[in-house]
């Protein structure tokens, strides 16, 4: 009995001890664990704050085809510099290859047919035509003759009127016959009607346009580096991306860029400034932007431009009130320090230092 009258008091002890020990562990302060990289903070204290994005300072180029195909060549590769006309790549050309040695002998033949006519006549067709005509003549002699012969016999009334008729009629019948070998003879003499020699020769410069034509296209196949001039002359750029293979089929319709160029010698900003934020922006205020991730990094920036189209916000940071409808003004400033340090596409939170008067402002703003 004596065991049993001690059992549920210790039993209550032990889980009074555990409640104790319970409630000091969960009331215990938490240490502070310092985070794995600063948070970004501004340099200014009275700012307008923008996502940016690094781009190349001809913008990112990216390039496409005029023509659908299958590609044959690729000609460049990432990290290669480039000039203006430099080739990209090239797509397959033997079906138009063809095409065009069929129009060229096409054109050699329209050549060929007006060459024959600016000839006209042929040496050797003039002597036929000369002999028909004077055969033509003799017989003109002969029924003449025999006409006459005819018209003595009938004032003697030794022939028939029939028979003087029907030498009439052959005698004028050989008379035309020898005024239409005259009329040929000069026709062949003339050559080749001028009519006909200027459709012949529209023929031959529309063969030569369709070549033209055909050659224009096979050049469309070589995709080239587009020409860009500054105030220096022509801008060089780099291969940035190269996102097609030989033996790869592309279209004009998909919006695939296939090649990304731009000039990386210079870096600008494309900073999304918030719709509710643009009245407050200045150009001529100072600016810094920092890595994401590398907050102990800053960059000085220079106004470039500002795009004056609002447009909606593209780029989102993750964050859960991050308005997703959300319009932005787009700003580049350009890098003007540590640029070669940088690469294309990497994310940026730019501050704009506000003047002092636009500051008091906010202030005393209900």
């Amino acid at each position: 009995m004596f065991y049993k009258s001690i059992i549920l008091p210790a039993i209550s002890l032990g889980l009074l001890a555990f409640g104790v020990n319970h409630i000091n562990q969960r009331q215990r302060e938490i240490p502070h664990t310092p985070p794995p990289i600063a948070p970004t903070s501004s340099p200014y204290v009275n700012r307008v704050a923008g996502a940016g994005l690094i781009e190349a300072a001809t913008e990112n180029i990216y390039i496409g085809t005029q023509l659908p195909g299958i590609v044959d060549r690729v000609l460049v590769k990432v990290g290669q510099r480039v000039q203006s006309g430099d080739p990209l790549f090239e797509l397959d050309t033997r079906q138009i290859q063809s095409q065009i040695l069929a129009q060229e002998a096409r054109l050699a033949s329209s050549r060929a047919e007006l060459a024959k006519l600016e000839q006209l006549p042929r040496p050797e067709d003039i002597p036929p035509i000369v002999a028909q005509r004077q055969e033509s003549e003799a017989l003109v002699l002969q029924w003449e003759d025999e006409y006459r012969r005819q018209e003595r016999l009938s004032k003697d009334k030794a022939t028939t009127d029939s028979s003087l008729v029907a030498s009439r009629q052959k005698l004028a019948g050989a008379r035309a016959q020898v005024d239409r070998m005259k009329a040929e003879e000069a026709r062949l003499r003339a050559g080749a009607w001028e009519a006909d020699k200027v459709i012949s020769m529209a023929a031959v410069k529309l063969a030569e346009a369709e070549v033209v034509q055909l050659k224009t296209l096979l050049q469309r196949h070589l995709v080239c580096t587009p020409k860009l001039i500054d105030a220096a002359g022509a801008v060089e750029m780099e291969v940035l991306q190269v996102n097609v293979r030989p033996g790869e089929s592309v279209d004009t319709t998909s919006g695939k860029a296939l090649i990304m160029l731009g000039d990386v010698r210079r870096k600008h900003v494309r900073v999304d400034i918030d719709e509710h934020d643009v009245t407050r922006f200045r150009s001529d205020g100072a600016a810094t932007g920092v890595l994401r991730g590398d907050g102990e990094r800053k960059f000085p920036l220079k106004f470039v431009r500002l795009e004056p189209f609002v447009v909606p916000k593209k780029s989102l940071t993750g964050d859960n009130t991050e308005r997703v409808d959300t319009r932005v003004l787009q700003v580049l400033y350009e890098v003007t320090s540590g640029a070669e340090t940088l690469y294309i596409g990497q994310q940026m939170d730019v501050f704009i230092e506000l003047p002092t008067e636009t500051a008091k402002d906010l202030t005393k703003a209900p």
